[in-house]
């Protein structure tokens, strides 16, 4: 039997590759939700290619356009963020991708597994901002929650089979990004153009950014603390600017077990939705005669703060961690929109993680005014 998806996100990057995964395995899949944010164009042509029962439009201002450029087919059209929440617990749906970018993901991946839906999660802010409530609710609803993001995908495969043996350490990747072996003084003149050239990915603009800033690899940390139930003491990040290692798990009897292969979103998208099976795949072999070597270092967390403020961030607990992903999105949005420069991200997210208030033990409630706060207080800092 097919298995049933909904998308949240199909118009970005993960969403595309997840549609191109779902097209090239018609026998296993089948797109029963599409959900997008404003990209109604792209949305459009996604519902008449893959037919789902229902198609979401966050953004109500488009919800007439896509209602309009529809109507001649059999698909519901739904708008606005409380769709979001809602499209997810539709009984026939077997699992939803959860490729929303940013805080906005964490509603409706609350909804899903409220409704005991097996969750693919790319949108990696969800267990940023509320881990232990998201994985106590997992476990509570008996619904899985299976790692798209390269490098927990990675782990995810080098633990499948080993679960009954204790973990020593995970090692955590980062290419470095663009800017690895630039100086402060270089850093403070980086431009949107450059920092959105990542050497080896392609990926959304909010993700590149964070890549560059390496608060993508903070927030990958912490992910990883929530999925695999490990202290922020046995996660390591190690810099591998090749991008060929995707992470590592350390065993307790010093065994390192690696997952390589071509840098592909493809193909943890595919595990994700497959798993246990493996699919197919017509992608680009890894060649290892074509890399002669291997490299790996320490990565420089004093020219890149925002990896430690995240390591802050989790070792605080509570709302810190929310504290920091609303401050980090104010301020990768201003530097976007040439209103901040590179280095001054970080400037506003210290600032707010300093003054935001703490809440040692938050509820949703917390989440969701931690979240307004922090971005009230980083918006404050850019307008001075």
């Amino acid at each position: 039997m097919k298995r049933k998806i909904a998308i949240l996100g199909s118009t970005g990057s993960i969403g595309t590759q997840a549609l191109e995964v779902i097209e090239e395995h018609p026998d296993m899949f089948e797109v029963y939700v599409l959900t997008a944010h404003h990209q109604v164009d792209l949305l459009i042509r996604q519902a008449r290619r893959f037919m789902p029962e229902i198609v979401v439009i966050a953004n109500e201002r488009h919800y007439p356009r896509l209602k309009e450029a529809l109507a001649d087919l059999p698909i519901k059209v739904w708008g606005g963020a409380d769709a979001l929440a809602q499209v997810v617990q539709m009984k026939p749906i077997d699992m939803v991708l959860t490729a929303l970018v940013g805080y906005a993901g964490l509603r409706p991946t609350i909804a899903a597994l409220e409704a005991g839906k097996a969750i693919a999660l790319a949108n990696k802010e969800t267990l940023v901002v509320a881990g232990e409530l998201i994985t106590t609710l997992a476990k509570e609803k008996n619904a899985p929650i299976l790692p798209v993001d390269s490098e927990h995908s990675a782990i995810f495969q080098c633990l499948s089979g080993t679960w009954n043996n204790s973990v020593e350490k995970i090692w955590l990747t980062a290419s470095g990004g663009p800017f690895r072996t630039k100086t402060p003084d270089e850093l403070a003149t980086v431009t949107k153009e450059q920092a959105l050239r990542h050497p080896n990915w392609n990926m959304g603009a909010k993700v590149t950014i964070d890549s560059a800033s390496m608060m993508n690899k903070g927030f990958e940390m912490i992910e990883a603390r929530w999925l695999f139930d490990l202290p922020p003491e046995q996660i390591e990040i190690v810099v591998h600017p090749q991008s060929i290692v995707h992470s590592m798990v350390q065993f307790e009897d010093g065994a390192v077990l690696a997952q390589l292969g071509l840098p592909d979103m493809k193909l943890p998208i595919a595990y994700a939705l497959s798993y246990p099976k493996r699919l197919k795949t017509v992608a680009p072999r890894l060649d290892f005669r074509q890399y002669a070597s291997l490299t790996f270092e320490e990565p420089d967390m004093g020219r890149f703060r925002n990896l430690a403020y995240a390591f802050e961030a989790i070792r605080k607990g509570g709302n810190m961690p929310c504290i920091l992903n609303a401050a980090n999105e104010v301020a990768v949005a201003a530097f976007l929109e040439d209103r901040a420069g590179f280095l001054q991200m970080s400037d506003v997210i210290a600032q707010t993680m300093e003054k935001a208030t703490f809440v040692a033990r938050p509820t949703y409630d917390d989440y969701v005014e931690t979240d307004a706060e922090a971005r009230r207080i980083a918006a404050e800092f850019l307008n001075r």
